[in-house]
């Protein structure tokens, strides 16, 4: 019994802004049936975006994919049934009208669950690209074309100090890679 509980990766669409919601009500229907042994994940792949209002720091998640649930499971019986008769659930992604749900390929659910590493490992392999005194121009923020001088870089936060000719006065400036580039 337990050899052929093969599960696979779906994408249930749901209701836009119901994501969280729909997770709850499959996990909950999923117990409540006893059928935990079939349904082993609900995700939904969500990013941390951090906002400052009136100068508090919010984190907030932020759903990356709009209506999807990702689901692992083995969509054996009534399971499928069971999900698409949950409330605000659309149905499965890549199924044809009354066929069978199309499971996630693996490339695929890597690349959604490891959406975040990814990121965060590519800012962190790439070299540094300014040096200590090399002029940069200031291409975002509030000091926009303005040029200035690399006075000291920090790897780890990835930003540069940069001295800032404003109004005739020499003016440091914590500037992230990002804001800047050369000359």
């Amino acid at each position: 019994m337990a050899d052929n509980n093969i599960k696979k990766w779906y994408v249930v669409r749901a209701v836009s802004g119901q994501e969280n919601k729909v997770k709850a009500y499959i996990e909950t229907e999923i117990a409540r049936l006893g059928m935990s042994d079939y349904v082993s994940q609900v995700l939904v792949p969500t990013e941390k975006v951090v906002t400052v209002k009136e100068g508090k720091k919010l984190s907030k998640d932020k759903v990356y994919f709009p209506g999807y649930v990702m689901l692992e499971a083995n969509l054996v019986g009534e399971i499928p049934h069971i999900i698409k008769s949950i409330t605000s659930v659309i149905g499965f992604l890549g199924e044809t009208k009354g066929g069978e749900p199309v499971p996630l390929r693996m490339s695929e659910v890597n690349r959604m669950l490891g959406k975040v590493d990814e990121l965060a490992v590519n800012t962190d392999t790439r070299a540094i690209p300014f040096n200590i005194g090399e002029t940069i121009k200031v291409i975002d923020g509030p000091f926009n074309g303005f040029n200035g001088t690399v006075e000291k870089i920090n790897e780890e936060k990835r930003k540069l100090e940069v001295m800032v000719k404003i109004f005739g006065r020499k003016t440091p400036l914590e500037l992230s890679f990002m804001q800047v580039e050369k000359v």
